[in-house]
């Protein structure tokens, strides 16, 4: 679509749709915090699975392009890369969103991030196992890991759901909203609410198809390799979403919705990865580089300090962020390093 361009064109176009996901994600938080509490889905709940997958739609649209272009180097980058960048979105907000005040994972007021940091870690083992399958394992336009992926996404969502009322772990010490009365959001009419939401979800879909063809021309211009491109530059511009809808939802002290919506979030990107294998043909993960498995390890090692984190809640801080923040961002730059070791 953009191949004929010129670099200074495709940069433009590439920073007018990062522009366009960024204030698209911000609608996109006001309204599903709205929508939470009209239709009691719950901040965790309405983490992931409208806010996380609806903030995932530009990584849905490169992945169906991707696959439909025969360029699944590129989507298969984007989704593992994606995953370890967006954790570290986690480290914003709580560098810069909650502050010196606190840390992001003492806010906490439940336990259910630990349940979908868990199926994260859950989902990332599968890819491992299913890049170990043959290719010849292939039935359907389906493979064995695409099989599990769905299913296992499913279950951890049912019991995610099921976690809204059934933990018997509550704190009552988590600081409230201040805010008295209702916001701009919670005055508008239910179909009014939809219909923000529905744009800010359609401006996400049309923003994540320009990033991929413009961020893809602009790799073979540079002479960038589509996954390591996939694993930095794309899935930075792709998490934008994220970030947007992370300071929203902690400026609204909506602690809960703003880690769901990562972990959310990361946990269905690998579903992406059965939906680019029935829409190409192909086995996807048996033919995935080792700098795809790579990626997929350390999106598991910069989950886990936040599993811990939210478990102890430590309120001790280095540079302005918590603990857990500080060794997810440490592992994360030494594995971005390493990520280019690789590519060599």
């Amino acid at each position: 679509m953009f191949a004929s361009l010129s670099l200074p064109v495709l940069l433009l176009i590439f920073g007018v749709a990062a522009a366009v996901v960024w204030r698209a994600g911000t609608a996109l938080s006001n309204t599903t915090d709205s929508l939470d509490k009209r239709f009691k889905l719950g901040e965790a709940l309405g983490g992931t699975i409208v806010l996380a997958i609806v903030t995932n739609l530009p990584e849905i649209a490169i992945t169906v392009s991707a696959a439909l272009g025969n360029k699944i180097g590129l989507a298969v980058g984007n989704i593992l890369g994606g995953i370890a960048l967006q954790t570290i979105v986690l480290v914003l907000l709580d560098a810069f969103g909650v502050g010196k005040q606190d840390t992001l994972t003492s806010r906490q007021s439940s336990l259910t991030p630990v349940l979908e940091a868990t199926l994260v870690i859950a989902m990332l083992t599968i890819v491992v196992m299913g890049h170990q399958l043959p290719e010849t394992m292939l039935f359907a336009r389906t493979t064995p890991a695409s099989i599990a992926l769905i299913g296992v996404w499913l279950v951890g969502v049912w019991l995610i759901g099921k976690s809204h009322n059934a933990l018997p772990w509550h704190t009552a010490s988590t600081p409230q909203s201040t805010n008295q009365g209702k916001s701009d959001d919670e005055k508008r009419s239910t179909g009014k609410t939809l219909l923000i939401f529905g744009v800010a979800a359609l401006a996400t879909l049309l923003g994540g198809v320009a990033l991929e063809e413009s961020g893809d021309a602009m790799s073979k211009l540079l002479g960038m390799d589509g996954v390591i491109f996939g694993a930095t530059i794309l899935a930075a511009a792709t998490s934008l979403p994220e970030v947007s809808t992370g300071l929203t939802s902690v400026k609204l002290k909506d602690y809960t919705l703003a880690v769901s919506d990562i972990f959310g979030g990361n946990a269905f990107l690998p579903v992406l990865l059965a939906l680019a294998t029935t829409i190409s043909g192909k086995p996807v993960l048996p033919n995935a580089q080792k700098s795809d498995i790579y990626l997929t390890g350390l999106g598991i090692l910069v989950t886990i300090p936040y599993i811990y984190g939210m478990l102890f809640r430590p309120k001790r801080q280095l540079a302005r962020m918590g603990i857990d923040s500080f060794v997810a961002l440490i592992v994360y730059l030494v594995g971005a390093a390493g990520l280019f070791m690789i590519a060599k």
